[in-house]
């Protein structure tokens, strides 16, 4: 068994996401399963470069995981020609520049959404990394989830016959940060920091909704800031400029029409903090981050409007649960296989900075419609 070790730059690890998901959820885990087999008998083994603003994170990062590289100096990272990969998870407003050096460097990038505050930024990226020659991933991870992997078995054997809509909601209630700390940081609220619920939620749909049912050809959307008020992680107060609310009614390619809410000051009651709700003329499905039940058309009960009198119907009951039939890895890890996979064998990947940039071209549509007050068709993009 022979080992290929790629050195990954790895920008903005001292970030939630970046930490748990990509660090050690992610490269980390793939170290400690032994690398990454390629077959033919060669491994595949990621050897991170943590990269950021703050060196005092950074060395604690390194001496917890037992790391040796760490820097605060993007440019001489990327200077260096052992590093193949830059992966980013920076905040939004820091990322263009940073993919921009890199790209210019000759670094493959792997890079969190929204790949940029706006399309004219996301494509731009998206040109730059193809005439350089580079290959380039933007991180889709919910397709990549349990209960979405069941929904796209169910969409694949035709249990569904014609799909009529989908309905999704998320959110959970995220603390003002006053008598309870906030679980997200403040500059999501703000709107000059790159916040908003928009910018970071739409780019989601948008991939979950062209891969499972279909290209989202027009939008119609209303944001809010319900809470104009929070406080930071010092404690003080600060307004909030960026919307904590967004509602959606997206027209799919095909006929079927997606309405999906997204909120950080909704209390949750469903089972999982996403659910997508899946019609069609032949069964329908109620799918999480890890669960999915159905009810086909053969199971369907006969419900009665009657506000006279008490539901009888137990409705939750009359739902199947969908089996596993298999083993789900973490999803940040399973898509970090395949773009490492991609890189080093040349395997097809689809997920690029151009179906980064049709996120972008959602969420800043998105904003447009509810500001306009109007539906909007969505183009298709391309370079």
């Amino acid at each position: 068994m022979t080992r290929r070790t790629v050195r990954i730059a790895m920008n903005g690890v001292t970030g939630r996401m970046g930490y748990r998901q990509h660090l050690v959820r992610s490269i980390l885990a793939l170290r400690e399963q032994g690398g990454l087999d390629l077959g033919n008998g060669e491994t595949l083994w990621p050897e991170p470069v943590l990269v950021g603003r703050r060196e005092h994170a950074l060395r604690a990062l390194a001496e917890q995981h037992g790391l040796t590289e760490w820097s605060t100096d993007l440019d001489a990272v990327l200077a260096d020609e052992s590093v193949e990969i830059y992966f980013d998870a920076q905040v939004t407003s820091a990322r263009v520049d940073a993919i921009r050096r890199a790209v210019a460097a000759g670094k493959h990038v792997y890079t969190e959404k929204p790949t940029a505050g706006d399309l004219a930024g996301a494509l731009e990226l998206a040109r730059l990394a193809t005439e350089k020659g580079v290959k380039h991933g933007v991180v889709q991870d919910k397709l990549f989830l349990p209960g979405l992997l069941k929904l796209k078995r169910l969409i694949d054997g035709g249990f569904f016959g014609e799909i009529l809509s989908v309905r999704g909601e998320f959110g959970y209630w995220v603390f003002e940060g006053d008598w309870q700390d906030a679980q997200r940081p403040s500059w999501n609220y703000r709107a000059e920091d790159g916040g908003g619920i928009v910018v970071d939620m739409f780019p989601h749909w948008e991939y979950v909704l062209h891969e499972l049912f279909g290209r989202v050809t027009s939008v119609t959307a209303h944001v809010a800031t319900h809470v104009p008020q929070r406080w930071d992680e010092q404690g003080k107060p600060y307004a909030a400029t960026a919307d904590d609310a967004a509602y959606g009614i997206f027209q799919l390619e095909g006929g079927a029409v997606a309405q999906i809410n997204s909120s950080w000051t909704v209390r949750v009651n469903r089972d999982e903090l996403v659910e997508f709700q899946v019609d069609g003329t032949h069964g329908s499905a109620v799918a999480g981050l890890r669960n999915c039940r159905v009810q086909h058309r053969s199971a369907t009960p006969k419900p009665v409007w009657n506000p006279d009198i008490p539901a009888t119907e137990p409705f939750r009951e009359q739902w199947q649960e969908v089996p596993d039939n298999a083993a789900f890895d973490n999803g940040f890890k399973a898509q970090w296989e395949l773009f490492l996979r991609h890189v080093v064998l040349d395997e097809p990947y689809q997920w690029d900075l151009l179906a980064g940039a049709r996120g972008v071209q959602l969420a800043e549509l998105g904003l447009r419609s509810s500001a306009e007050g109007r539906r909007l068709e969505v183009p298709e993009v391309s370079l």
